[in-house]
C-alpha cells in the first residue's frame, strides 16, 4: 500500500497502536444500550401529534427493521461471545441487553395498539379483526383466502417421518396444537403452516365493502379465522403466529477461497438458516407451544418475545403504501437541482474546470450525479471511468450507465463491496453483468469492506488527460439519495482527483504508491490524522487560543478518538458533537468531559452526512473542514476502505458550516441531548427544526 502512511494496527480495544494515544480509561456508555436509545428516539416520533399519522406508523416500522438488524447482527455477536472463553462477554451482559430490548419493544406494541391505530381509526383507515368484519366482508376474506391463499399453503403434522421444517430467517409461520386423530388414526398433535413470502401481508377490502372508509385485513387475521380449515376432520385446539430471527452473517472467510463472488453466492443460500437469536410469538400463545419452539430452535427462554400484535410489524409499510390521504403523509418533498450552481443547458465538464460543486442531499437532486455520469459515458472524449459500488439497490441507472459504458469501450472499473451488509445478492448480480460486458471488476482488498465513495472520469483534453471526480459521504443510490442527508462534491480539483486515481489504483492492483496529499484513507492514515488535529486543538486551548471541534456522523464507538476526545476537553477545548445513533462517549463528566456536548437529531430524513471540524488557532491556516465516509467507530478506521476530503474552497467551506452543522446545533424540535448517564432528552416539543429550515431554504 502507501509507502508512508502504513495501515495502522488495532489492539484489542480498537485503538490504533502507535497512535500516541492509550486505552481509554473513560467510563463508556454501553454500545447495546446506545443503539436501542436510538431506536427510542425514533419511536418517540410515532408519539408526536405533528407527525402526520401515516408517518407516525412509518416510524413504528422503521423501529421494527431496526430491531431486525440489531438481533441479526449486534446480539449474534453478543451470543458468539459469550461462547469464546476470555471474551469477557457473559450471560448476564445478554441477559441485560434482552431486558432493554423487551422492554423498548413492550412500548413500541404499546403506542402502536393504543394510539396510532386507534387514531387511524378515528380518520376512516381501520384494520378489521374476523370479530368486527360483517358478513359481507367475511365472505369477500374467505372468497381471498380459497383462492389467493389456500393453494399456496402446505401445513406439516409434525411425526417421526414429518420432523420439524427448517423455518427461514424472518418468516411468518403459525403454529397448531390439534384435537382428534389424522386420517391415519394417529393423534400427532402439533402441526406448521408456513406462509410464503409471495403473499400480501396486507391487504385492502373492495371500497364498495367499507363505506366512508378504507378498510384493511392483515394475512395473519385471514389464516386465524380459516386455520381450521387446512385440518379438515380435526379441531384446532390453541395456535400462534411465529417467526424466528437468526444470524444473518455471512461466514466467508475470503482467506480460504479462490473466488470471493462464487463463495458469497453459496453463502447466500445457507444466511436464511443461521443459527437462531430470537423467537416471536403472539401475546395469547400458550406456553405449551412456545416451549415447544425455544425447544425446537435451542433458544433459552430469555430470546422469546411475546407481543400484542403482527409479529412483523415493517411489513405494515404495506398499508401506509395503499391507504389514500395525502395529509397523513408527510407533504410531497422534491429536490433542487442547483441551477446556480450547475446550469443545466451547460457541461458539467465545462462546469466543473471553473470550480467545484457542492451538493447538500436530498435538499437538493441527486440527478447531477447520474447526468455527470450519463455524460460520461456518451462523451467520446472520455477514455476511462471508475467507481466504487457499495449499496446501489437491485434496480440502478447508475449501473446500467457503466454497463453501457463498458459496452462504448470505455475502460471500465468497478470496485464492487460484495460484503454490504444485506445488499450482497444485488452487488454479486451487478458484478456479474459488469463482468458479461467487459468491465474491470475487483473486490477490494481482503478483510478490508471498501465502505468510501468515488466515481472517477478521465477525459482527453487538448491532447492531455484531465480528471473528474465525485466524492461522497453516502452511497450511489438516488432512491435512498432522497431520504437519507448527504454531502457530495463534484470536483476537477488535480490533487483530489489525482489522488482518487492512486487510490483506485490501490484497490485494483493493491501495489504500493505515495501517500495521498489531500485524501485521507482508512485504514492507512485517517485515524491518525484525527488524533493529530484533536491534538492540536488540545494544543491551542491550553495555550489559550480558539480551540473548537465541531463533528457530525452517525456513530462514535473508537477508544482512541472518544479518549483524544476527552483530552481535548480536560485542555479547556469546546467540542460539540452531533451523533445519530450510539455514543459510548459520555458528556459533561466533570473535569473528563464537562466541555463535550452530544447531541442526536432524528427528524423526517435519515441524518448521515458526516462532517469533521477543527480550529486551532485564529488563522486561516488554523482549521480544517473535512467531508467523509467514515463513522468514528474502530471498524471504519481500522476495517473499512474509507476516503475522508478536505473542502479547501472557502466558500464552500462556510456553506458545510452554514447548512450542515450551524442549523443543527441550535435545533429545538427535532434534537435531543446525551447526559453522562447516558440518557437523552428531547430539547423541545416545537422550535426550530434543521430539516426543515433547509427544506424551506432550497424550496
Amino acid at each position: 500500500m502507501t509507502d508512508d502512511s502504513r495501515a495502522e494496527a488495532p489492539d484489542s480495544t480498537g485503538a490504533a497502536v502507535g497512535a500516541g494515544v492509550l486505552p481509554t480509561t473513560l467510563p463508556l456508555l454501553d454500545r447495546e444500550r446506545s443503539i436501542l436509545q436510538f431506536n427510542r428516539r425514533v419511536l418517540a416520533q410515532a408519539r408526536r401529534a405533528d407527525v402526520p399519522l401515516l408517518e407516525r406508523l412509518r416510524y413504528i416500522t422503521i423501529v421494527s427493521s431496526n430491531l431486525d438488524e440489531f438481533f441479526e447482527v449486534r446480539v449474534a455477536d453478543i451470543i458468539e461471545a459469550t461462547r469464546q472463553p476470555g471474551s469477557g462477554v457473559t450471560r448476564h451482559d445478554l441477559a441485560s441487553v434482552a431486558r432493554a430490548a423487551h422492554e423498548l419493544i413492550d412500548e413500541q406494541y404499546a403506542l402502536f395498539n393504543d394510539a396510532v391505530m386507534p387514531a387511524l381509526q378515528h380518520v376512516g383507515i381501520v384494520v378489521l379483526n374476523h370479530a368486527e368484519r360483517n358478513a359481507a366482508q367475511r365472505k369477500w376474506v374467505q372468497r381471498f383466502f380459497e383462492t389467493q391463499v389456500r393453494p399456496l399453503l402446505v401445513p406439516v403434522s409434525l411425526d417421526p417421518s414429518h420432523p420439524f421444517p427448517q423455518v427461514a430467517n424472518k418468516s411468518l409461520n403459525f403454529i397448531a396444537r390439534l384435537g382428534g386423530r389424522d386420517a391415519f388414526g394417529r393423534d400427532n398433535q402439533i402441526a406448521i403452516v408456513k406462509v410464503p413470502r409471495v403473499l400480501p401481508r396486507v391487504i385492502r377490502l373492495p371500497d364498495e365493502l367499507c363505506p366512508r372508509q378504507q378498510g384493511f385485513v392483515l394475512l395473519t387475521s385471514v389464516m386465524r379465522a380459516h386455520l381450521g380449515e387446512l385440518f379438515p376432520g380435526r379441531e384446532v385446539v390453541s395456535f400462534s403466529q411465529f417467526r424466528v430471527t437468526r444470524d444473518s452473517d455471512l461466514d466467508v472467510e475470503a482467506d480460504d477461497v479462490v473466488n470471493l463472488r462464487q463463495a458469497m453466492r453459496s453463502g447466500l443460500t445457507t444466511r436464511n438458516f443461521g443459527l437462531a437469536i430470537r423467537l416471536e410469538v403472539v401475546s395469547t400463545c400458550p406456553p405449551e407451544l412456545y416451549s415447544f419452539l425455544l425447544e425446537q430452535f435451542s433458544l433459552p427462554e430469555v430470546a422469546l418475545y411475546k407481543v400484542n400484535g403482527p409479529v412483523n410489524l415493517v411489513r405494515l409499510n404495506q398499508l401506509i403504501d395503499q391507504a389514500d390521504g395525502d395529509a397523513l403523509h408527510f407533504p410531497h418533498w422534491e429536490p433542487r437541482w442547483p441551477d446556480a450552481q450547475l446550469p443545466r443547458t451547460r457541461s458539467i465538464f465545462e462546469r466543473l474546470r471553473a470550480g467545484d460543486v457542492l451538493l447538500h442531499h436530498p435538499f437538493e437532486s441527486f440527478e447531477p450525479v447520474v447526468q455527470f455520469l450519463r455524460e460520461a459515458v456518451h462523451d467520446p472524449d472520455v477514455l476511462a471511468i471508475k467507481q466504487t459500488i457499495y449499496r446501489t439497490g437491485a434496480q440502478s441507472e447508475l449501473m446500467d450507465l457503466l454497463i453501457e459504458a463498458a459496452r462504448r469501450g470505455k475502460e471500465v472499473l468497478a470496485v464492487v463491496e460484495l460484503k454490504a451488509r444485506f445488499d450482497e445478492e444485488a452487488n454479486i448480480n451487478w458484478a456479474e453483468r459488469l463482468e458479461a460486458v467487459g468491465a474491470q471488476v475487483v473486490y477490494g482488498i481482503v478483510g478490508l469492506k471498501t465502505h468510501g465513495k468515488m466515481l472517477l472520469v478521465t477525459r482527453r483534453e487538448r491532447g492531455r488527460l484531465r480528471r473528474y471526480a465525485h466524492l461522497s459521504t453516502g452511497n450511489y443510490n438516488p432512491r435512498t439519495a432522497r431520504l437519507y442527508t448527504d454531502m457530495g462534491c463534484l470536483t476537477a480539483d488535480p490533487g483530489l482527483t489525482a489522488d482518487a486515481d492512486v487510490l483506485f489504483l490501490q484497490l485494483a492492483s493493491q501495489t504500493r504508491s505515495k501517500a495521498p496529499r489531500y485524501l485521507l484513507t482508512a485504514p492507512f492514515m485517517m485515524h491518525r490524522r484525527m488524533l493529530r488535529h484533536i491534538g492540536q486543538v488540545a494544543v491551542a486551548a491550553r495555550a489559550g487560543r480558539p480551540a473548537r471541534i465541531v463533528a457530525k456522523f452517525n456513530a462514535l464507538t473508537d477508544p482512541g478518538l472518544m479518549q483524544a476526545l476527552a483530552e481535548a476537553s480536560q485542555a479547556g477545548a469546546s467540542i460539540d458533537l452531533i451523533v445519530r445513533a450510539a455514543c459510548m462517549l459520555p458528556p459533561g463528566l466533570p473535569g473528563r468531559t464537562e466541555n463535550i456536548r452530544v447531541r442526536s437529531v432524528v427528524g423526517r430524513f435519515l441524518e448521515h452526512t458526516r462532517i469533521l471540524y477543527f480550529r486551532w488557532g485564529e488563522g486561516d491556516d488554523d482549521e480544517v473542514l473535512y467531508l467523509s465516509s467514515a463513522d468514528w467507530m474502530s471498524r471504519n478506521m481500522f476495517r473499512r476502505i474509507e476516503v475522508a476530503w478536505p473542502v479547501r474552497d472557502r466558500a464552500l467551506r462556510q456553506r458545510v458550516i452554514d447548512e450542515g452543522l450551524v442549523p443543527y446545533l441550535h435545533d429545538e424540535r427535532d434534537a435531543w441531548l446525551l447526559d453522562s448517564e447516558g440518557r437523552y432528552r428531547r430539547v423541545a416539543e416545537t422550535g426550530v427544526s434543521a430539516q426543515q429550515a433547509l427544506m424551506q431554504r432550497y424550496s
